[in-house]
């Protein structure tokens, strides 16, 4: 018997080689193939990266195979603050070692797919190979799927909504192997509303923050506040993180002013202005604040022209303007660049 599953196991071996997965897997003895069906979820996760690890030791990783596609995952979180289901975003090149997790929270009348779309943010995940996690609010708990921001009850810290999303985000850390000082949230109209309130309440948990035609933190405590906040614009409060705002100058859902205000609640000190133009679309202001030791820590990115909607967002999506500068590249080349500090 012991000689049958070494055989198999050889055999098994000599497919992976040959690049035959599915021979590979067919070679298995059966108690290994039924494993998976057989473990928790996040044990069979485990697995898979150890499998894919084991995959580069045989065959190098630089075989020639190219990286599988992504996976776009179907998942809930569920704890004491509430529960959700959430879309997870697993790139190919994923191996099972520590990658970046970027938290997108969509905006009113959105789903995780709409907004994935809109931004483009798989695509570019798989590019750069890194995961991210869509949360997904409810119509039972908004009509319109938008995040209660202004719901104190969905404010603070480990309750409501802000408990849920850091919920999620420590269920992604713990099921797959993620860098813990570069974990980052944002979020477009209401999303950027509630990341802001979530970055506020957990900068321990976030590296760094982005907003998209959003509010500051506690910009209201009531639904007649935030119609006036986001007709008005608002003061409010800033993480103490990294911050990226961006926000169209024509935005008549969400006051342009709201994007100032954040930046200003940050109290970092302008060190660069610059204007420019996307590539065939849109001209923007962006600037760049120092923290008070002086490094770059915070921008604001002015659309000319644009409303609310996501800069230079595929038409894929609902709230994009695809003439913009690029959002979506943006935000992730300035995560890239802050990673949590000790």
């Amino acid at each position: 018997m012991r000689d049958t599953r070494l055989n198999a196991l050889a055999e098994a071996a000599r497919r992976l080689r040959a690049g035959d997965l599915g021979g590979a897997w067919a070679a298995l003895p059966q108690g290994l193939r039924d494993i998976p069906r057989n473990v928790p979820r996040s044990l069979a996760r485990q697995a898979d990266d150890g499998l894919a690890w084991l995959r580069d030791r045989l065959l190098g990783p630089h075989s020639g195979a190219a990286p599988s596609p992504g996976r776009f995952l179907s998942e809930s979180f569920a704890g004491p603050p509430g529960r959700r289901a959430y879309r997870l975003y697993v790139p190919g090149g994923y191996r099972g070692r520590p990658v970046p997790l970027v938290v997108m929270l969509h905006g009113c009348t959105q789903s995780p797919e709409d907004f994935a779309a809109g931004t483009g943010m798989n695509a570019l995940a798989e590019a750069e190979t890194f995961l991210v996690a869509y949360p997904a609010q409810t119509r039972s708990a908004n009509h319109a799927r938008c995040w209660n921001w202004f719901n104190p009850a969905d404010q603070g810290r480990d309750r409501g909504e802000t408990g849920v999303i850091a919920g999620i985000t420590r269920a992604v850390t713990a099921a797959y192997a993620v860098d813990p000082r570069r974990v980052y949230v944002a979020g477009l109209s209401a999303g950027g509303a509630a990341a802001a309130n979530v970055a506020t309440a957990y900068p321990d948990l976030y590296a760094a923050l982005g907003v998209h035609s959003g509010l500051c933190a506690g910009a209201a405590r009531d639904l007649p506040g935030a119609l006036a906040a986001m007709r008005d614009g608002a003061t409010g409060d800033a993480a103490a993180i990294p911050t990226i705002v961006f926000h169209g100058d024509r935005d008549t859902t969400v006051n342009p002013k709201n994007g100032a205000a954040l930046i200003a609640a940050t109290g970092g000190r302008l060190i660069r202005r610059e204007g420019a133009q996307a590539p065939n679309g849109r001209a923007f202001e962006w600037s760049v604040y120092a923290d008070p030791a002086g490094r770059p820590a915070f921008e604001h990115w002015v659309i000319h022209g644009s409303g609310h909607a996501w800069s230079g967002g595929s038409q894929a999506g609902s709230y994009t303007d695809p003439q913009g500068p690029d959002a979506t590249r943006e935000m992730w080349r300035f995560f890239r660049a802050h990673p949590r500090r000790n």
